[in-house]
């Protein structure tokens, strides 16, 4: 059976709301029957989302709110 977890992409600070943010990422790793498979990502989240989305101005990919602005890219 696949395995999934969360894992920490980066930490960085975020220059829309000036704190430090964690950028996390849903994970599935194939079974051992697939080792050579890469890991696939199912689902991204900021550990500062709530904060973004209840601002008046849409913020970026990571919380949902304005996805044409990855802070990653």
């Amino acid at each position: 059976m696949a395995e999934v977890c969360w894992q920490r992409v980066k930490t960085m600070v975020c220059e829309k709301i000036g704190e430090e943010v964690h950028l996390d990422a849903l994970l599935v790793y194939p079974i051992d029957l697939l080792p050579d498979q890469a890991a696939r990502v199912i689902r991204r989240r900021c550990s500062a989302a709530l904060t973004c989305n209840l601002r008046d101005q849409p913020t970026c990919s990571w919380s949902g709110t304005l996805p044409g602005y990855d802070p990653l890219i």
